[in-house]
């Protein structure tokens, strides 16, 4: 098949345009992006005390069980990354198996889940810093300067080559999983509060009420992890690295963060951990280093914290320039976003873009006098958060439809069971999440009920842009979600 995939003037598609820069990203490259962007020690510090409130001393089994069920999602979903290597990942692979109007608007619930996963974060970048400051030092800042300052230090590195951003995030990811690892060895060294104890893996502890609040913050923990496709033009023997970066990545998550409340629980004791969360959630994890480790690790926290968000803020940001890119050379969006830098062979226009919108949503919340993390945060990042979860529920879909149709030498596990499989346990999380969500947003009913339907707004306004696309711009709508060879 041979199609036109632009109508723009031949000046915004040059053919010697340089492209991104292939062969960079091993498998660790890939898995540091990845992890980075879930932001661990953050997660840790900052939500796991609530699960541990929630759904008591067998809060560890609900990492787990999430964990689980994403690698069943990595199953279908890495599978397709061999036959589909396209730079769209998700939207390619729904319009492969869902049909071009599922995927047009697939690709705008990226554009707006990526980018809501991103912006937020700036609100809980201010709030972690001046939390450091104040806990370090005792002084105060105000949170638009440093919403700002990040803006402009994560632009920096999205126009950066992307090696340089996987070196960075390397050495950002080693600190934060340093620090919680050096808890851990402080607790099991000296036994913990009573001695260590498995009752969180018990069925007693772990079939509780609270047990479905803590799979709804367990999933969310794991945000962004199927962005290793996403990558794909730049790693190094894409079939093999992606999917092992996929699986290296969900794995490393499950296990750590499971790993990590089972030592929060101990350094309290099975019989006090629960109150000890209730008094202090948001001190639990400093106080339990100080005591096993000492009060300089709990100061090298509060600054790891601090570059744990620049980590994530970094990775989506990478992550969000490589979707718009893609769309641009779709078509779809504007082709000068999908310019590459000559030198540092980034999508750097997209960059550059993407820094302006959140600097404009960071401005707009602050003329309201909205709290950065009460409203900047958790009223842009939840909507995002749904998006992505919807997103993946639709590509679990898409893998099974797209195996169904089209002659492969794939098992039967590999794209029918496990895709299945995927996409009721993610209809599960969906579930979970929408129920629990007063607990992501402390907002009223009618901010939920907005909040909540945003996903699947976005979604929908997909569909009849679709079809403005393939009735006004017919070669770019027939070339949507296409492999690049064809």
């Amino acid at each position: 098949m041979s199609v036109s995939t632009t109508e723009l003037p031949e000046e915004d598609a040059p053919s010697d345009a340089p492209g991104l820069r292939s062969g960079t990203l091993g498998t660790a490259d890939i898995a540091f992006f990845v992890v980075s962007a879930a932001a661990p020690l953050t997660v840790m510090a900052g939500v796991a005390p609530l699960a541990i409130l929630l759904g008591g001393v067998g809060a560890p089994v609900g990492y787990l069980l999430a964990g689980l069920t994403l690698a069943v999602f990595a199953v279908g979903f890495t599978t397709m990354s061999r036959h589909v290597t396209s730079g769209g990942a998700f939207y390619a692979y729904i319009t492969r198996g869902l049909g071009r109007p599922a995927g047009v608007g697939a690709a705008l619930l990226a554009l707006v889940g990526y980018n809501g996963m991103e912006i937020g974060v700036y609100g809980l970048l201010a709030t972690t810093t001046r939390d450091t400051l104040h806990a370090l030092s005792g002084t105060g800042v105000p949170w638009l300067p440093v919403s700002l300052a990040g803006l402009v230090l994560i632009g920096y590195g999205g126009y950066r080559s992307i090696d340089f951003g996987a070196k960075v995030l390397g050495v950002l990811l080693v600190a934060e999983t340093g620090i919680l690892v050096l808890l851990a060895g402080g607790v099991l060294v000296r036994g913990g509060a009573h001695g260590l104890s498995l009752a969180s893996f018990a069925p007693a502890h772990v079939f509780v009420p609270g047990t479905a609040a803590v799979l709804a913050f367990a999933f969310a923990a794991f945000t962004g992890f199927e962005s290793t496709v996403i990558y794909r033009r730049e790693a190094r023997d894409p079939a093999r690295t992606v999917p092992r970066a996929t699986y290296s990545a969900v794995g490393f998550l499950g296990l750590f963060y499971a790993f990590v409340v089972w030592i929060a629980v101990q350094a309290f004791g099975d019989d006090r951990v629960v109150r000890a969360a209730g008094q202090d959630p948001a001190g639990l994890f400093f106080t339990a280093i100080t005591t096993y480790v000492g009060g300089w690790a709990a100061g090298l926290m509060h600054v790891f914290i601090v570059t744990s968000v620049i980590a994530s803020l970094l990775a989506f940001h990478n992550a969000i320039n490589r979707y718009v890119l893609a769309l641009a050379e779709e078509g779809v969006l504007p082709r000068r976003l999908g310019r590459v830098h000559p030198r540092h062979r980034s999508p750097y226009l997209a960059g550059l873009t993407q820094t302006v919108l959140g600097a404009v949503v960071v401005l707009a919340f602050r003329a309201a006098g909205a709290d950065p993390y009460q409203q900047l945060l958790l009223w842009v990042n939840t909507p995002g958060m749904i998006g992505l979860l919807l997103l993946q529920l639709l590509a679990a879909v898409a893998v099974f439809r797209y195996f169904r149709r089209t002659g492969h030498a794939e098992g039967r596990v590999r794209t029918v069971v496990a895709p299945l499989l995927a996409a009721a346990l993610l209809t599960t999380a969906i579930v979970l999440v929408v129920t629990h969500i007063d607990l992501f947003t402390s907002a009223p009913l009618a901010v939920n009920v907005v909040l909540v339907a945003a996903a699947p707004v976005v979604f929908a306004l997909g569909l009849p842009l679709a079809w403005w696309l393939r009735r006004n711009r017919p070669s770019v709508y027939a070339a949507f979600g296409t492999e690049p060879t064809e």
